[in-house]
């Protein structure tokens, strides 16, 4: 896929719908092809735009188009198929019908969907950038983890090894039940494969979130765990944005010109502690709603001053590396921005168990690490160093 994708979101109220908006009409004006998408249930991208919005691409204004994605025909129409051949296999093998129907509800399936038709959007349409108005924060974390999530619970429900699963059915079930597996198969191997580009796509270079706040210190301590949350999924941040930063009275008298005056330094002081994600572009607040193409053209160009809308921040070193540090020790690299962040390390296996604030990731093992032993770990400016030397009941196999 060629075309850019950027991700805005933020938490609820921060105006991250109205910045994804004047982006996308930024883009558009200045002669790309834009497609503006709204995952957000609250669909309001509409509102922002003064356009009525459905499921299907809709031109706004020139090269600007736009769609306020509806999950719940997604599963009504994409997932429909599927359940029911899983409820065929499983009611085959000998679950109980209830069961069977329990087991094919699975979490976050209309937030999958919803994410597999913008890929589909991205890939197929002939837009140079899609700009994607995502959910408030939390909802956009669990979205954007939601392909690795699924497709760990796809392989523990039903494994690759299609011919073991395969041959599992005939002995419980009897050669009838094949057949129906086949099917299923086909049709599970083809999510797989969707789940397997959905993750490609996220951690792609091509792709990039921006973060959109408020300067108040409740909204950028969630940025901060927001940054750390995504960099453990190994998801960019090419952008972090300050919305609604009051304007700075100069020298005005006035008690409405000290309240500013007051208001604008508390700011300040936020965005001066968040200095350490890189720059912070900032949009000031205005009296008016921007709302239509005019509006929001004057609010991009309040937000980005001439610059490019596609220059974000540079790519992030890797998420992983190895490094040699001793005769008999190496050094696994992790480049979180962990900042006064809780973390939890853990060996699972060949994995290492990552947990930030309550959120865990599995961390495949380089395979010089697999026959290593964990000796210790400690924070440095670039993220974690966990140490490890080769653990002599295995070196030797």
């Amino acid at each position: 896929m060629s075309a850019r994708l950027l991700l805005f979101t933020g938490k609820g109220g921060v105006g991250k719908t109205t910045l994804a908006a004047a982006t996308a009409t930024a883009l558009a004006a200045g002669g790309r092809k834009a497609l503006v998408v709204s995952t957000d249930p609250a669909h309001s991208l509409g509102d922002a735009l003064g356009v009525p919005l459905s499921a299907h691409v809709t031109e706004v204004d020139g090269v600007l188009h736009a769609a306020q994605i509806d999950p719940r025909a997604l599963v009504d129409h994409a997932w429909r198929d599927l359940r029911g051949h899983l409820r065929t296999v499983l009611a085959g093998a000998g679950v109980d019908e209830l069961a069977a129907e329990e087991l094919t509800v699975l979490p976050g399936v209309e937030e999958l969907l919803a994410l597999s038709e913008v890929q589909r959007l991205a890939r197929t349409g002939p837009w140079d950038v899609v700009v994607v108005d995502c959910g408030p924060t939390a909802e956009t974390l669990r979205l954007l983890a939601l392909p690795e999530a699924f497709a760990s619970y796809l392989e523990r429900l039903f494994p690759t090894h299609r011919r073991v699963v395969r041959g599992l059915l005939a002995g419980v079930a009897g050669s009838s039940s094949v057949e129906r597996w086949d099917a299923t198969a086909d049709a599970l191997g083809r999510l797989a494969e969707d789940l397997e580009q959905l993750r490609s796509l996220l951690t792609s270079p091509a792709t990039g979130v921006r973060l959109v706040l408020t300067p108040e210190r409740v909204v950028a301590a969630e940025t901060r765990r927001t940054v750390t949350a995504l960099a453990l999924q190994g998801i960019r941040v090419d952008g972090v944005v300050a919305n609604r930063v009051v304007p700075h009275p100069g020298d005005s008298r006035g008690p409405a010109a000290e309240w500013l005056r007051t208001r604008r330094a508390e700011q300040d002081a936020v965005l001066a502690e968040l200095a350490d994600l890189g720059p912070v572009s900032t949009v000031e607040h205005r009296a008016a709603e921007p709302v239509g193409a005019a509006a929001l053209l004057d609010v991009a160009e309040g937000l980005y001053r001439g610059r490019d809308p596609l220059d974000g921040a540079t790519a992030d070193e890797p998420l992983l590396s190895v490094e040699r540090t001793g005769e008999q020790e190496y050094t696994l690299r992790i480049a979180l921005p962990l900042g006064d962040s809780s973390l939890d390390l853990a060996r699972v296996g060949d994995d290492l168990a990552v947990t930030v604030d309550g959120r865990r990731r599995l961390v495949a093992l380089p395979s010089l690490l697999k026959r290593c032993l964990v000796t210790g770990a400690e924070l440095d400016d670039t993220g974690l160093a966990v140490r490890f030397a080769p653990d002599p009941d295995l070196w030797m196999r």
